[in-house]
């Protein structure tokens, strides 16, 4: 039993005490990571589809032979 002093009275500061109970606390997750893989997914298939296009596709600039290399 507290003798002289009454239970308001205390020496912990109570609003401390709820900062670190918050602290200790473990954090809620607020995103599911089905959405974010497949957003990676679909990012990682996007760039090397593109990749593949650029290796197949022809070359944007294109030198015309002289009609003497042709065989004119």
């Amino acid at each position: 039993m507290l003798t002289g002093m009454d239970l308001a009275d205390s020496t912990l500061d109570t609003a401390a005490l709820a900062y670190a109970r918050a602290l200790l606390r473990k954090p809620a997750r607020r995103q599911k990571m089905g959405p974010v893989l497949a957003a990676a997914a679909f990012a990682a298939l996007s760039a090397v589809t593109f990749a593949a296009v650029m290796v197949m596709a022809p070359p944007a600039v294109v030198q015309h032979l002289p009609s003497d290399r042709l065989g004119d």
